[in-house]
């Protein structure tokens, strides 16, 4: 179950805490209304998104983020480090975008006995490449939502996955339109499900 942080109907509380293993995102929006079990939370690793969670006694606190087993940090160091000069170029409002704390959530993890995943950039080049299918606008990066989703179908193809809490909408840089399509492709294809319900989220920067 991928928990995503647009709203989850209280109905499906039950659903997403009955799954084998939950994945939400950042700050864990979705805990509490959304169900509360927890295995891994994935989190923006570089930029302001990173830098607030990890001097945030709350998040640290988060029981969402206590009860997870793993950390997964969606944005490989080597490839973002690769980004920066371009971004200064293309986007110089974003000048600390790529700023890296992947350090620092390792350290986290080790003082906190969780495992720390980080995603590699090849998952996040593939994901580029679906997308360009969709004719994708102009973006900065996929989202971290769409990258576990990769992520998690890569590594676990015969497991049943389920989505929740999914809008494809926030973020201007995220190219969320080509986002939604190819997770319906990979519907239709048999490979994703949807949880019911509405599907509206709000995206802040990076997320």
């Amino acid at each position: 179950m991928i928990v995503g942080n647009g709203e989850v109907g209280e109905e499906q509380a039950g659903i997403i805490d009955a799954a084998d293993f939950v994945i939400r995102f950042n700050d864990c929006r979705s805990y509490g209304a959304g169900g509360s079990r927890t295995d891994a939370v994935a989190v923006c690793n570089t930029g302001r998104p990173a830098k607030a969670m990890l001097g945030s006694r709350d998040w640290r606190t988060h029981p969402g983020v206590k009860s997870a087993c793993e950390i997964w940090s969606v944005r490989d160091p080597d490839k973002f480090a690769a980004m920066r000069a371009p971004l200064a170029v293309s986007h110089p409002d974003l000048d600390d975008f790529c700023d890296d704390y992947t350090d620092a959530f390792s350290a986290f993890c080790a003082e906190a006995g969780k495992t720390h995943v980080v995603i590699d950039k090849s998952m996040h080049e593939a994901v580029d490449a679906s997308l360009s299918a969709f004719a994708a606008a102009p973006y900065v990066v996929p989202s971290s939502g769409m990258i576990v989703i990769a992520e998690v179908l890569s590594k676990f193809p015969q497991a049943e996955v389920m989505l929740a809490g999914f809008g494809h909408v926030g973020w201007e840089w995220h190219p969320f339109a080509a986002e939604r399509q190819l997770v319906q492709s990979y519907i239709a294809a048999g490979r994703l499900r949807r949880l019911g319900g509405k599907m509206l989220v709000s995206s802040s920067y990076g997320a």
